[in-house]
C-alpha cells in the first residue's frame, strides 16, 4: 500500500527518548520476564506430576525457576529506575515543547528532537529574532525550600553544587554543530543561541551570567525572551533554514 505522505512527519518532543525507553523495555527487561515465567510453568508442571504419582523432577526445575525469577527480579528493578529516569526527561522535553509551539503564530519554524551525530537537540526554534539552540534539563525538586538554581556564566549550580556534566559545554557544542549543519545545507553562516531551559525551577543569575552567551531560563519564560528579541533574520532566511534543517531530518529519518 502507497502511503499518501510526500514526505515523513517531523520528530516528535522527546521522541528519541521514547525509543530509548521501548528499546529498554522490550529488548531489556521482557525477554528476562518471559525467561522467568517459562520456568516457572515447567517447575509447576514437574509438581503436578508428582502429585499424580508420575515420576516427578521438580527439584531441579524449581531451582532453575528460581534462579531465572532472581534475574528477572534484578533486570526488573535495574530497567525500571532507568525507565523512569528517561520518562522525567522525555516529559519535561514535551512540557518544553508544548511552550515552544506557541510561537508558530509569531511566525516561528520550530524542530523537536533533531538527530545528530550521537546526540539530539530538544528543540530548534528558527525565528526572525534568531536561531535558539534549546536543550531541556529535568532535575528533582526538593521536598522542603525553594527550588532555585545559581547560574554564574560558566555553568549551573545546585546547592552550590556544579553536576558531573556541564550543560552549557553541552549546549555550546549543539548550537555550534547545527550552525555548521546550516552553513554546509544553506550557503551561508548564520547565529545561533544557546539556550537551557530548567522546569520547574527559578533561575537566579549573577552578574557574570548576564553576559554570557547561553540563556538560562525557566521554559516558561522563554517564548516571552524570543518573541521580544530585536529581529536579526529576514522572513526569507527563516524559511530557507527551516526547509534546509526539516530537509536534513526527513534524510536522517528515511
Amino acid at each position: 500500500m502507497k502511503s499518501p505522505l510526500k514526505a515523513k512527519p517531523l520528530r516528535n518532543p522527546g521522541e528519541s527518548v521514547d525509543h530509548q525507553i521501548n528499546d529498554l523495555i522490550y529488548d531489556s527487561l521482557l525477554s528476562y520476564l518471559f525467561m522467568a515465567g517459562t520456568f516457572l510453568i515447567i517447575a509447576l508442571l514437574e509438581w503436578i506430576r508428582w502429585y499424580k504419582n508420575a515420576p516427578p523432577k521438580p527439584l531441579l526445575y524449581t531451582i532453575v525457576a528460581m534462579v531465572a525469577c532472581l534475574i528477572a527480579a534484578w533486570k526488573y528493578r535495574k530497567t525500571r529506575s532507568k525507565v523512569k529516569s528517561l520518562k522525567l526527561g522525555r516529559d519535561g522535553q514535551k512540557a518544553v515543547g508544548q511552550y515552544l509551539e506557541l510561537l508558530r503564530e509569531k511566525g516561528a519554524k520550530v524542530f523537536h528532537d533533531v538527530p545528530g551525530k550521537d546526540f539530539n537537540v530538544d528543540h530548534v526554534v528558527i525565528h526572525e529574532t534568531g536561531i535558539y539552540v534549546v536543550e531541556t534539563k529535568m532535575l528533582s525538586k526538593p521536598d522542603r525550600g525553594e527550588a532555585k538554581l545559581l547560574f554564574n556564566g560558566e555553568t549551573v549550580l545546585k546547592n552550590g553544587l556544579a553536576p558531573d556534566r556541564n550543560p552549557i559545554e553541552q549546549v555550546s557544542a549543539a548550537k555550534s554543530w547545527l550552525i555548521q549543519l546550516l552553513k554546509e545545507s544553506t550557503g551561508k553562516r548564520f547565529s545561533a543561541r544557546a539556550v537551557l531551559v530548567y522546569p520547574g525551577w527559578y533561575i537566579e543569575r549573577t552578574a557574570e551570567a548576564k553576559n554570557s552567551d547561553v540563556w538560562v531560563l525557566n521554559p516558561k519564560a522563554l517564548p516571552g525572551f524570543i518573541s521580544h528579541s530585536d529581529n536579526q533574520i529576514s522572513p526569507e532566511d527563516v524559511n530557507l533554514c527551516a526547509f534546509h534543517l526539516g530537509r536534513y531530518i526527513r534524510n536522517i529519518e528515511s
